[in-house]
């Protein structure tokens, strides 16, 4: 029986070029900022999303994390989606670690926020029972809405709004990649407005592990001093960086074919009884879909489809299928045969 694993691009194995990099990495104490191969990492990355500088990170979440500790101070308040990964998957570690508050405003279907309700959310100036708004946080791709896409006129419509109250903007691009290459745009002209930006590298880049936090030299600076104070702070971490260099020389364009297939894998989802999905939704390598009335629970779903070879999450009420380098066609056509099969037992 085939297996076919969907849960996520998070389970990734690296590529036999970037295990050969592993091992042949030149090393050093990147904690003295001695360690070559990271350093040619940060600067590749901050080189390739336009920016000033950049710093390795153990993941997405610290990435997130460091730059929200580094523009922010306790007490102050930042703005982030309703349906944003800072909000729902990173253990508030703003609110424990900084004493920070997330006021969240509406996603739009494919993750976008609009300018006026930002400018909502932003705190009015000088009356003390406000906390200050210091930061606005996006995403993109936006995980749980689709894994949809943001596009550069809407990332700027929401820039010109916070910058004009002084306001910086950071972007979890965790999948920035992902979003480029579906709008066929330059990765740095997709965040040319934002100030700062996380990217994995771990996920359908097919790194192994770790993220680049990329901004200003005087942001990275205080990043890595918060990296540091939260247990961040690597030595050889060259091992870590080398297949990195690897996922953006290589890995890049080749995202296309994740695409290709979550939208055979939208397609004839949409076409079997007791599925509810949009195929329309379906722009990069995540799709959503839900479960008809009568048809049983998420949690018996995601369970049965397992014992047939099929891996998938459920995510509030949802279920989550996500392609990557690991999926091909073959086991698209797997997957939908499954799930049709599963349906029909479910149904009687």
């Amino acid at each position: 029986m085939m297996t076919v694993d969907l849960r996520s691009d998070v389970v990734t194995l690296p590529t036999e070029e970037m295990r050969r990099a592993m091992y042949e990495a030149e090393l050093g104490d990147d904690v003295s900022g001695e360690d070559p191969t990271v350093n040619r990492l940060e600067e590749m990355a901050a080189e390739r999303l336009g920016k000033e500088a950049a710093v390795l990170v153990a993941s997405g979440t610290q990435g997130n994390l460091l730059a929200i500790l580094a523009h922010c101070r306790s007490g102050d308040e930042i703005i982030a989606g309703a349906n944003s990964h800072i909000f729902w998957n990173e253990s508030a570690g703003a609110a424990a670690l900084g004493g920070i508050q997330t006021h969240l405003v509406p996603n739009q279907k494919q993750g976008a926020m609009l300018p006026e309700d930002v400018e909502a959310a932003i705190r009015p100036g000088g009356d003390t029972h406000y906390p200050p708004t210091t930061l606005l946080c996006l995403e993109n791709t936006q995980n749980q809405c689709n894994g949809g896409v943001v596009t550069t006129e809407e990332i700027e419509g929401v820039c010109r709004v916070a910058h004009d109250r002084d306001i910086p903007v950071h972007v979890d691009g965790a999948r920035i990649f992902n979003a480029a290459v579906y709008l066929e745009t330059p990765v740095h002209e997709l965040v040319r407005e934002v100030d700062d930006i996380t990217f994995c590298l771990s996920k359908g880049l097919s790194a192994p592990i770790g993220s680049v936090l990329c901004g200003s030299h005087e942001f990275i600076a205080k990043a890595r001093r918060w990296r540091k104070m939260v247990g961040g702070g690597m030595r050889q971490a060259g091992i870590i960086a080398a297949p990195g260099i690897v996922a953006l020389e290589s890995m890049v364009e080749r995202l296309a074919v994740d695409h290709s297939n979550a939208r055979l894998l939208s397609q004839g989802l949409a076409q079997i009884s007791g599925i509810v999905h949009n195929p329309e939704t379906a722009q990069t390598n995540i799709v959503f879909f839900e479960l008809e009335g009568g048809f049983g629970t998420e949690a018996e779903f995601v369970r049965r489809l397992g014992e047939k070879g099929i891996s998938v999450n459920s995510s509030y009420g949802r279920i989550r299928m996500v392609t990557h380098r690991h999926i091909t066609p073959a086991h698209v056509d797997v997957a939908l045969t499954a799930v049709s099969q599963l349906m029909g037992e479910m149904g009687r």
